[in-house]
């Protein structure tokens, strides 16, 4: 997929360049032209690199399986992250695509998250919800919303029951 994406970028910067080159536009829709090819190259390049495995600092879902994490304790010169590699649970759905997210370092965060690990050693799946703290004045939270606080906890799995007959 990575290499498809690469292959249109660039039929899409040759015909920008046949463009620029051949045509008879003024010389100000060309700066346009120009400066828009610039900031999709930058755009095209931040999703591309989504794409590659690194961790999304997006929101949690509301609710998710845990099935690995690492804590990366912050030093002075480091702040320290929680990498958490989850799978959404969905009301109806069959989610099995796990994905990686990196959530910003805190005690009580690193605690649940290691009890949570413990658990899942002993064979105890664990079920995580993340709800967005209300009340904490960040604001702008419709600008960017993966970067709200949340209130991560970290259960035990309920076992699944059969229907009734």
């Amino acid at each position: 997929m990575t290499l498809t994406l690469i292959i249109a970028f660039a039929l899409f910067v040759f015909l920008f360049a046949l463009a620029i080159v051949f045509s008879r536009w003024p010389a100000w829709l060309k700066a346009i032209l120009t400066a828009g090819v610039c900031a999709f190259y930058f755009y095209g390049y931040h999703s591309i690199y989504s794409l590659l495995g690194v961790p999304s600092s997006d929101a949690l879902p509301e609710r998710f399986l845990l099935i690995a994490a690492v804590v990366d304790e912050p030093t002075p010169k480091h702040a320290g992250a929680v990498y958490m590699w989850v799978t959404p649970i969905g009301e109806g759905k069959d989610q099995l695509e796990p994905r990686a997210y990196k959530l910003p370092y805190s005690r009580p965060v690193h605690e649940k998250i290691i009890d949570g690990l413990k658990k899942g050693k002993q064979g105890v799946s664990q079920m995580g919800t993340a709800e967005v703290k209300s009340g904490n004045g960040t604001g702008s939270s419709w600008i960017n919303p993966g970067n709200d606080e949340q209130e991560i906890k970290i259960q035990d799995l309920p076992a699944p029951q059969a229907p009734e007959k």
